[in-house]
């Protein structure tokens, strides 16, 4: 909107909009019938940077209706909508209903969201937004007030439109489709964007003040109607009320949406690698839910695929987290995986760094036999690699105390090791569709979903609560052989606690939350915009890799069959 890529702050003007725009308009009546309402528009918009309210299209607006119309009839509400479904460039992004918050995944952003009620004859109703050209190359759509502005102008076949009833220094010369700086006379192309028109409130009468969009009202309210049976409008020269307006370079159209991907950021998502990142949240769900609509893809002669009925299941199933079994005493554990060595190797002891001819850093334990002493050394049965005992042991109170040990110099694991994850459910579906790269076969989803809570010994702080952010996750594999396998070593790690943890969240900066444990999910289906999608031609040898790292490989599938067995 400025010379520079930033939006204006404003200026002396009113931001009060003009009177037939107003979200926060009572008793909006329907023209020439006193009295009659007239049907409210719903509007789903985020906050940027400078404070103003951006508007998602009417396609994302439908589906976040669509969601909250179907967690209305759910026995639990859900807590997150991924957009994803709705819009594949914005895959990144899921709307955290409770705190009405949009969180970007890929680098944790956080920004408000709201749910505004608008006429339905202005320009909303018809599908209708104006964007400006941003200094990135993309554009960016005028606020919701300002672009009904602009379409009402330009429907009444003004040559410009003057914004400074909302405070912006600009004019908008309609006929050469560019925004001009009053003060320095900057030029910048704006164009009118034809999308999917915006979804209609059941209920049409707006009681007197803004609509308010608590958690409670935004899930509960007869004002968040199901989203509507309306196909995809391409807007033409021909279906304006008046021509295409010539520009130097020739007849400029009224563009559909699908010619230019809308992202709530002028910039586009960070490109990552699919092993880069440590905290997926959740994607789009492909199953019925309580988080999200019951989906299916029904093809509209534009391609755009709108979740309608829902999919086929061929069963699902959950699995429950196991909690750490009673451990022996931490010296016992050590005895039980290392020997003591009677010639002392001369290297040093990677744990206090010290040489293992001299005495162990750490002191020992009044709660320890006498067997163990600062001196003495030992070896790991399997790897063979040697510490001091008493370092070993140091060690081994620092973590869960498990009953496992794990080699620090080559991580070969002893015992079963367990995490500290919080109690939580994993739930299992079957999907009929193909994720990209595996064409052959369907897709298994599984939902993991893990309450709030209160931390326990295990965590860094005990009884302090910790925070779940993003759930439920959605994540995805196909359903082939290999996929299958990681799939049944995944219900092991959960089992075993080692698929998420308690810590500080490393996108979001956030302590005492819940975030992933070093085992990597795919949380896109039909698409790889944040790197954590498919194709991915490497990813189910790479999360088999980290699964080993864990402790679970197929000898644990193995071991599980034959006590079944037995």
């Amino acid at each position: 909107m400025a010379t520079g890529s930033s939006f204006p702050s404003g200026g002396s003007g009113t931001r009060n909009g003009p009177s037939f725009a107003s979200p926060s308009t009572s008793s909006v009546t329907s023209s020439g019938v006193p009295g009659q309402a007239q049907p409210m528009a719903v509007v789903w918009e985020w906050q940027d940077d400078l404070g103003f309210w951006r508007p998602y299209t009417g396609q994302v607006s439908s589906y976040i209706e669509q969601c909250l119309q179907h967690q209305r009839g759910a026995a639990v509400a859900g807590s997150s909508i991924c957009l994803a479904q709705a819009d594949p460039s914005l895959s990144s992004y899921i709307i955290d209903i409770p705190n009405l918050k949009q969180f970007r995944q890929d680098t944790g952003k956080m920004r408000a969201v709201r749910r505004s009620l608008f006429p339905q004859s202005s320009a909303l109703g018809s599908g209708v937004l104006w964007e400006w050209s941003n200094d990135e190359g993309g554009w960016t759509a005028y606020e919701i007030r300002t672009s009904i502005l602009l379409e009402h102008s330009y429907q009444a076949g003004q040559a410009t439109a003057d914004l400074s009833p909302h405070g912006y220094n600009y004019i908008v010369d309609l006929g050469a489709l560019e925004q001009v700086n009053k003060a320095t006379s900057y030029r910048r192309r704006v164009r009118r964007q034809g999308n999917v028109p915006y979804p209609l409130a059941s209920g049409s009468v707006i009681h007197s003040g803004p609509a308010c969009t608590c958690h409670q009202c935004v899930t509960n309210s007869s004002t968040a109607g199901p989203m509507l049976s309306r196909s995809r409008h391409s807007f033409s020269a021909g279906q304006a009320i008046r021509p295409s307006l010539q520009t130097q370079h020739g007849r400029l159209p009224v563009t559909s949406s699908s010619s230019s991907a809308y992202s709530p950021y002028p910039r586009r998502p960070l490109s990552m690698g699919s092993l880069l990142w440590n905290g997926p949240w959740s994607t789009p769900p492909s199953v019925p839910h309580p988080t999200g609509p019951p989906q299916n893809f029904s093809h509209h002669s534009n391609g755009l695929s709108i979740p309608t009925i829902p999919l086929h299941m061929n069963g699902s199933s959950s699995v429950n987290s196991a909690l750490a079994a009673p451990a022996q005493k931490p010296e016992e554990v050590i005895k039980k995986y290392m020997e003591e060595v009677p010639v002392v190797p001369d290297e040093d002891c990677i744990i206090c760094m010290e040489r293992l001819s001299c005495p162990s850093g750490y002191e020992v334990p009044a709660e320890c036999s006498q067997s163990l002493q600062p001196s003495t050394v030992g070896k790991l049965t399997k790897c063979a690699h040697t510490f001091h005992m008493l370092c070993m042991l140091a060690m081994y109170n620092n973590g869960t105390k498990d009953g496992s040990l794990q080699c620090p110099s080559c991580k070969t694991i002893y015992g079963e090791k367990t995490g500290t994850q919080p109690k939580g459910k994993m739930e299992i579906y079957s999907i009929p569709q193909s994720l990209p790269g595996h064409p052959d076969c369907g897709t298994i989803q599984i939902i993991y979903n893990i309450p709030p809570g209160i931390q326990g010994p295990e965590h860094p702080n005990p009884g302090q609560p910790y925070t779940c952010r993003g759930f439920p996750r959605f994540c995805f594999l196909p359903d082939n052989d290999k996929g299958r396998k990681v799939l049944e070593l995944l219900k092991v790690a959960w089992t075993r606690r080692l698929i998420f943890t308690v810590g500080t969240s490393s996108t979001t900066g956030e302590p005492d939350t819940v975030i992933w444990n070093e085992i990597h999910h795919k949380t896109e289906m039909m698409s790889n915009v944040s790197g954590h999608g498919y194709p991915d031609p490497n990813y189910l040898d790479n999360v088999l890799s980290e699964l080993a790292s864990q402790g679970v490989t197929e000898d644990c599938l193995k071991r599980d069959a034959q006590g079944s067995a037995m």
